[in-house]
């Protein structure tokens, strides 16, 4: 149950990483003056930011690392709360708890993502940052993100793991707020099994993210630097193996997104011209947003579980630790497990969680079903559509099945 990049593997990928394991150097730093270094790492952070227009990248494990390292970077931690959507991955909260901070979930609109206008609602004085989530690849509605950021003083940090590449307003996602995180696991949009990536372009914060990652340790140290680390930080460090395949990857990008945004035309066209009482989830920026997913939204519950039945997938309400009523350990307030016996802690918060809290959010879930463009991935409630290397048979065959199950409410 791949993401887009998956497909996309080849040659490149075997290539880079041969370069790596014949150098025998598997470690992210090295001498400049040793032919042995590959400096893959290095260029990854260096290319993306390059391409994408930001200043500092550093790259680390994984996009939830990502998350943890950002927020530690902005100094947000025990006593700040953190606006975020009760619809995106888990990650997301989790790494607020982490950094011992609170999450504080708000409703969604019909693009899958942030609605603005609920996100003001739960600013209170412990409020110390927005968390936008580009989820599904489609772009937040990133004006009123920020305008709201800058009338209340907050930090803006983007969670853009389900949009490496994506855009709005012709600028890259992730470079709107104070920060931006990016994932690479199996799932997205190129991958390397696992790693993400923080892009930013303040020094200093790049300087305490670079720090968090790697023991204290300043940017691209070349020794322990024995008594003068400048925090205590953690080992979130991407090794070259990875730097190595998600360089290969990178390079693929741009094609891989005109061949997603190719195939869900087409999907799209056929739905439209056959169903045009269906709705699709809006696009804050059709041209900017990955398409890796084809986002429907049935009249009813009722109407969707139907179709969704008929198709042998879920609603998107049903895409486990992507929903919040379906978090069981963010319900609970499960912090810490201690043992033996082994037993849950609650984290300490007066904020409430609970099944059915944001109705609207509910509402849009339980409606929507995603048609997989590039992601296939039954945890996202996609395990319906094709794939990036689908021919146009292929497409045909799978829109006309959605409308053959959705004629009766959609016609």
């Amino acid at each position: 149950m791949p993401g887009p990049g998956f497909y996309f593997i080849g040659e490149e990928e075997e290539r880079e990483v041969l370069d790596v394991i014949r150098s025998g150097h598997l470690n992210r730093y090295g001498s400049e003056d040793d032919p042995k270094f590959k400096k893959k790492v290095y260029t990854l952070e260096n290319e993306v930011a390059r391409k994408f227009g930001a200043k500092y990248g550093l790259a680390v494990t994984s996009g939830t690392s990502a998350l943890i390292v950002a927020l530690q970077a902005l100094r947000i931690g025990p006593g700040d709360e953190v606006i975020c959507p009760g619809y995106t991955f888990i990650a997301s909260m989790s790494s607020i708890i982490t950094v011992g901070a609170v999450p504080v979930l708000a409703e969604i609109d019909d693009s899958l993502t942030l609605d603005p206008n609920d996100v003001e609602r739960h600013i209170t004085p412990k409020t110390k940052a927005i968390m936008a989530v580009h989820m599904l690849g489609n772009p937040c509605a990133m004006d009123e993100l920020v305008a709201i950021a800058n009338k209340h003083k907050l930090l803006l940090i983007e969670d853009t793991a389900q949009a490496f590449g994506g855009m709005y307003k012709g600028k890259y996602l992730g470079l709107f707020g104070d920060i931006g995180t990016y994932s690479f696991n199996v799932y997205k949009t190129i991958n390397a099994g696992d790693g993400g990536l923080v892009l930013m372009n303040d020094e200093s914060v790049f300087k305490s993210a670079f720090a968090i990652h790697d023991q204290g340790h300043m940017p691209l140290r070349t020794g322990l630097e024995v008594g003068n680390r400048s925090i205590i930080g953690q080992n979130f460090r991407m090794n070259e193996l990875t730097g190595a395949v998600l360089l290969a990857q990178f390079k693929k990008l741009d094609q891989l997104l005109e061949r997603l945004h190719s195939i869900k035309k087409d999907f799209k066209k056929i739905l439209k011209d056959e169903l045009p009482k269906l709705q699709f989830r809006k696009l804050n920026d059709e041209a900017g947003e990955l398409a890796t997913l084809l986002t429907v939204l049935l009249p009813s519950k009722e109407a969707a579980d139907a179709v969704a039945k008929k198709l042998g997938t879920k609603t998107i309400s049903h895409s486990g630790w992507h929903v919040y009523n379906n978090m069981e350990q963010i319900l609970g307030k499960k912090q810490v497990a201690e043992g033996p016996p082994f037993r849950s802690t609650e984290f300490p918060t007066d904020v409430v969680y609970e099944k059915g809290m944001l109705p609207k959010t509910d509402d849009i879930l339980n409606r929507a079903i995603n048609i997989s463009i590039g992601v296939v991935d039954a945890g996202l409630g996609s395990g319906f559509g094709v794939n990036p290397l689908s021919s146009k048979e292929e497409i045909r065959e799978k829109a006309m099945e959605f409308v053959r199950a959705a004629s009766f409410c959609c016609k």
